[in-house]
């Protein structure tokens, strides 16, 4: 795709609440992301495990661990690695022109732009937790960050857990008294009982630009194939995190 979002591309967006951004990566690029994380994951990356958040899926004789820094052993069987923005391949691929021009677009062109979170998800061969419906928000931010880019590693189906999504939900905060944006079951059952979720089924180097009050959720994997993605979320520089961080700008 090219490095800016066309009007109608940006009309669905703001219907929707997500978009569909079809293939940004070739499959060269795909290899070298996932490549990247096995060696990650296997404990062969030279990157410094203690400020990675690393959480075990559970398996292989192994309970689903606690998502803490540090190392968990060599396994491909990771749900989750967080902080990978400290990665130079996975840095890169955020650093992405149509990345910038779409930060620019919703946070402003003058305005820095930071990452939050930087995420590799995995839904193991049979596994994978369930993720229930909810809003991304974070009870220690002063603003939500309301950007995010997920990308897929390994095709997104739904036999094995592909993210589900709610149009048009972006607009209001179902329950803005959950500062962390989780639904309450009553409006979980109001919600799937009314209306039918966009199956987000993708391509591995295919990507969707998310709002991050969509309300989203996956099943677990029911297949025989790994469900590998990698999610940023962009946000403004200048957010305020209680206890205080510092957000590095990726985008001045």
């Amino acid at each position: 795709m090219g490095d800016t979002l066309s009007f109608e591309q940006w009309r669905t967006y703001e219907e929707q609440g997500y978009l569909r951004l079809g293939k940004v990566l070739t499959e060269d690029e795909v290899t070298a992301l996932t490549s990247r994380i096995d060696e990650i994951m296997l404990g062969k990356a030279e990157i410094d495990y203690d400020k990675l958040m690393m959480q075990r899926e559970e398996g292989e004789g192994y309970e689903q661990s606690a998502q803490t820094l540090g190392f968990k052993g060599a396994t491909l069987n990771y749900r989750k690695i967080q902080n990978l923005e400290l990665d130079p391949v996975y840095l890169a691929y955020m650093k992405k022109p149509v990345f910038r021009s779409i930060a620019e677009k919703i946070y402003g062109i003058h305005t820095r732009v930071a990452c939050y979170r930087a995420m590799f998800m995995n839904k193991p061969a049979f596994h994978g937790t369930r993720l229930v419906y909810h809003q991304d928000r974070w009870s220690n931010l002063d603003r939500d960050p309301l950007l995010t880019i997920w990308t897929a590693l390994d095709p997104a189906t739904r036999e094995n857990g592909c993210v589900q999504v709610y149009e048009g939900t972006h607009r209001n905060l179902m329950n803005p008294s959950d500062p962390s944006g989780f639904l309450t079951k009553e409006q979980i059952e109001d919600l799937t009982v009314n209306r039918e979720p966009d199956y987000l089924e993708l391509q591995p180097g295919e990507a969707v630009l998310l709002h991050n009050w969509t309300i989203h959720g996956s099943e677990g994997n029911r297949s025989s194939k790994s469900r590998r993605a990698f999610s940023v979320c962009y946000m403004d520089a200048d957010t305020i995190s209680r206890p205080a961080e510092q957000f590095s700008a990726i985008f001045d």
